[in-house]
């Protein structure tokens, strides 16, 4: 196996047992079903974005520092401490029975939204060449306007697919407690959303254009 296919699994492995050590921590104990629905369909997302993926887009996800400042501490909520904040408040929902449950339909369409969230993020990554972690233009890599795949459609479709898993997550894991941290989150992508879109707006040839023919940033027929 190539050193960056080593990267990329070692990546997903951190990823999870943070995951993990989140909810069973919280939730002090490990025959949790739901969490393990979750850390699986982890494991299968993580793998879907990361393995076999473009060297140079994977390196470029790596390089959080080059992103604009006022965008970083925006990345650690999104990325780290939203999904953290929603996976202990799930995990502390089940060890002292707030919610009391919620219903199998609950649950199953739950998870049906997040494995639909998790494949419009995928198809985002391979549609989009400079997918990056943070917002920056990439004029060290060429960066032009990306108008296939999803972008035919909205024009931040990771960050739409990301909002609907992170919405959904607290369904998965059984606790609408959840839902609090959850939503929180969510917001915080939608600024992520108003920012690089202004960004691109100013900063990347091509891209007023392509807004005017793509209407919607995260909903389409809504915004």
């Amino acid at each position: 196996m190539r050193l960056a296919g080593v990267k990329q699994l070692v990546s997903v492995c951190f990823s999870l047992t943070i995951t993990a050590v989140c909810l069973f921590g919280s939730a002090g104990r490990l025959d949790w079903s739901n969490a393990w629905v979750l850390l699986g369909l982890s494991l299968v997302t993580g793998l879907a974005f990361t393995v076999g993926r473009d060297p140079e887009l994977a390196a470029e996800r790596r390089n959080v520092k080059a992103g604009k400042s006022s965008d970083k501490v925006l990345v650690g909520i999104t990325v780290l401490l939203g999904p953290m904040a929603v996976w202990i408040t799930a995990g502390l929902d089940d060890r002292f029975h707030w919610s009391n449950g919620i219903s199998s339909l609950a649950f199953t369409a739950g998870l049906a939204a997040a494995v639909l969230a998790a494949a419009l993020i995928a198809w985002a990554m391979r549609s989009n060449r400079f997918f990056s972690s943070v917002v920056r233009i990439q004029k060290d890599r060429g960066h032009t306007v990306v108008d296939g795949g999803p972008y035919r459609f909205i024009r931040h479709p990771g960050y739409a697919g990301m909002s609907v898993f992170i919405l959904v997550t607290p369904l998965i894991l059984g606790s609408y407690w959840a839902l609090a941290p959850a939503a929180a989150t969510a917001s915080v992508i939608v600024l992520r959303t108003i920012m690089e879109d202004l960004t691109l707006h100013n900063e990347l040839d091509g891209y007023a254009d392509y807004a005017r023919r793509v209407r919607y940033r995260l909903l389409p027929a809504i915004w």
